[in-house]
C-alpha cells in the first residue's frame, strides 16, 4: 500500500505546486499592467519594484491558497477518476478512508507550510508589500488615523489629539488627563505636541496644566515647555494594515496593549490573528470535499468537476471575506466570524464524505 500511498502525495504535492507556479505569474502580470502607469509616473526604482513583486508572490500564495489546494485536488482526482485509477484501487479492497489517508499526509504538510508561511514569512511580505503600495501606488492616502485620535496609553492616563501628523510627528490640540481610580488628578492641553528625536522629549507649545485640588485648582502655564511624556509617538496611531506585518507572539502582544489603549480596531486585529489557524486547517476540509466531489467517475467528466469545484471554492473565498468584514466593521465576534465558514464547510465535508463511501 505504499506505492498507492507515495502514488497519490506526489500528485497532491506536484498538482498543488505546478498551480502555483502557473497562477503567480499570471497574477504578476495582471497587477503590473494594472501598476505600470503609477510605477513609471513615480519613477520607482526597478529594484524596489523586484522587492515588491517577491512580497506580491508571498502575500497572495498565502491568501489564496485554500483556493489553489482546493482546485489542485479537484484536478487530479478528477484524472484518477476518469483513468478508472479510482475504482482501480477501491476495487483492490481498499476502504475509501484508507484511500483517503495519503491525502491527510499531503494536507498535513501544506497545513504546517501554511502555518509557518502565515505565522513568520507572510506578515514580513505584507510590511514590504504595503510599505511600497502607500509609497508609490496610492500617494496622498493615509494608512494611519489622523483625525480625532483617542487613546488610553496607561491604566491611569488618556490622550486626545484632534489632528495628528505622523510624517512630522506633531499634534494639534493635545490633551493629557491623569485619572487615579475615578477622579481626575491633573490635565495638561496644548496647542500643538512636537516630537524631539534627538533628546526623544515632547516641546509643548501654549502648555497648560491643571492640577485638581480639593477646594482650589491649580494652574500652570508656559509658552512652551519640554517634558517627557509617558508614550512613543510612533505607537499612537499604527498604520492600518500593522497588524497583518506582525508575526503570531508580535500580534498577540500588540493586540493586548490596544485593548489597554482603548482603540477601535481591536476587531480588525483580532480577525487577522484567527486567521492565521483557520486558514491553515482548511487545507483538511478542502481537501475532503475535493476528493468526495471528484472521486467519482461522472458523465460530463473534468469539466463537471472543475465547475462544482469552483462555485465550492468561490462559495468558500466569499464567506470567509463577508464574515471577515462583518465582524471588523460591527461588534460581531471575530472569533466566530472567522471559523463559521471552516464550520460550515466542514459539516459539508462530512455529508459529501458519506455520500462517496457509498
Amino acid at each position: 500500500m505504499k506505492i498507492l500511498d507515495w502514488y497519490i502525495l506526489k500528485r497532491y504535492l506536484g498538482t498543488f505546486i505546478m498551480l502555483l507556479l502557473l497562477f503567480i505569474p499570471i497574477g504578476i502580470t495582471v497587477n503590473l499592467a494594472e501598476k505600470i502607469d503609477k510605477i513609471l509616473e513615480n519613477e520607482v526604482p526597478f529594484i524596489e519594484v523586484v522587492y515588491y513583486y517577491i512580497d506580491f508572490t508571498i502575500y497572495f500564495a498565502n491568501l489564496l491558497f485554500p483556493l489553489f489546494l482546493f482546485l489542485s485536488v479537484i484536478w487530479f482526482t478528477s484524472k484518477l477518476a476518469n483513468n478508472t485509477e479510482v475504482i482501480a484501487f477501491l476495487s483492490s479492497g481498499v476502504s475509501f478512508y484508507r484511500f483517503l489517508r495519503p491525502y491527510f499526509i499531503g494536507a498535513t504538510i501544506v497545513c504546517f507550510g501554511a502555518l509557518i508561511l502565515s505565522m513568520y514569512l507572510a506578515p514580513q511580505a505584507s510590511a514590504g508589500f504595503n510599505d511600497f503600495k502607500y509609497k508609490y501606488l496610492k500617494r496622498g492616502s493615509e494608512a494611519q488615523e489622523t483625525k480625532d485620535v483617542y487613546r488610553q496609553i496607561n491604566d491611569n492616563e488618556f490622550i486626545y489629539a484632534t489632528n495628528f501628523q505622523p510624517k512630522q510627528k506633531s499634534a494639534r490640540n493635545f490633551t493629557l488627563e491623569h485619572f487615579e481610580g475615578n477622579e481626575l488628578k491633573f490635565k495638561i492641553s496644548a496647542d500643538r505636541l512636537n516630537f524631539n528625536e534627538d533628546s526623544t522629549t515632547y516641546t509643548l507649545t501654549r502648555y497648560e496644566k491643571r492640577i485638581i485640588g480639593e477646594k482650589n485648582d491649580e494652574l500652570i502655564s508656559e509658552t512652551k515647555f519640554d517634558t517627557i511624556l509617558p508614550f512613543e509617538i510612533d505607537a499612537l496611531t499604527p498604520v492600518s494594515y500593522i497588524a497583518e506585518t506582525l508575526n503570531y507572539q508580535e500580534l498577540n502582544e500588540f493586540i493586548k496593549q490596544e485593548k489597554r489603549r482603548g482603540s477601535g480596531n481591536i476587531n480588525i486585529y483580532q480577525v487577522v490573528a484567527y486567521k492565521r489557524w483557520s486558514i491553515p486547517v482548511s487545507a483538511y476540509i478542502l481537501t475532503i470535499i475535493a476528493v468526495s466531489v471528484s472521486a467519482m467517475k461522472r458523465r460530463g467528466g473534468m469539466g463537471v468537476n472543475l465547475a462544482v469545484g469552483i462555485a465550492i471554492a468561490f462559495t468558500y473565498v466569499f464567506m470567509d471575506k463577508v464574515f471577515g468584514t462583518i465582524a471588523e466593521k460591527s461588534t460581531f465576534s471575530p472569533l466566530i466570524a472567522v471559523w463559521f465558514p471552516n464550520i460550515v464547510f466542514g459539516i459539508l465535508a462530512f455529508f459529501l464524505l458519506r455520500k462517496a463511501k457509498r
